[in-house]
């Protein structure tokens, strides 16, 4: 009985402490540097020339288009493919496009699409902290780099 006691007390006891593991695992991690250099060696692997924006995004267009050019606000319909930089898909449009507000998706695409005008076309490199952070998504790890070739329709 004595010893029932006692390792109930060291149980209760030791079970008030934190769990440091836990504490360090949710701990938000800053996958800037490791994010940059995923991109830079991409841009370089592929011959690419790319511009980056003070955010951290890097863009790519190909052709400008001609039409209207979107605003933060701006409905807009856009065909893409989105995979990783080692080459693996992970979303793709069908090549009429999706419609949808710009506030209503990741931020790289609410400042990415705004780089381009009705008509044109390009990639952008999506680092984490514009994508979908350290949480990610069902099939999109934490502090992945995305990479979205897009297609700018229509723009309302």
């Amino acid at each position: 009985m004595k010893y029932t006691l006692i390792v109930l007390v060291s149980f209760l006891f030791v079970s008030c402490f934190p769990d440091l593991k836990s504490d360090v695992e949710t701990q938000p991690v800053d996958y800037t540097i490791q994010n940059e250099k995923e991109i830079t060696d991409y841009i370089a692997k592929n011959n690419l020339i790319a511009q980056k924006s003070e955010t951290g995004l890097y863009y790519i267009i190909n052709e400008e288009g001609t039409g209207k050019q979107p605003n933060s606000n701006s409905d807009v319909k856009v065909a893409y493919k989105g995979y990783f930089t080692n080459g693996k898909s992970f979303d793709k449009s069908e090549a009429a496009g999706i419609t949808f507000n710009l506030q209503q998706v990741i931020k790289g695409w609410t400042e990415g699409i705004q780089y381009f005008k009705e008509g044109g076309s390009g990639v952008l490199l999506v680092p984490s902290s514009l994508g979908y952070g350290n949480g990610g998504r069902p099939g999109i790890p934490g502090g992945a780099v995305l990479i979205f070739d897009i297609k700018l329709i229509t723009v309302k």
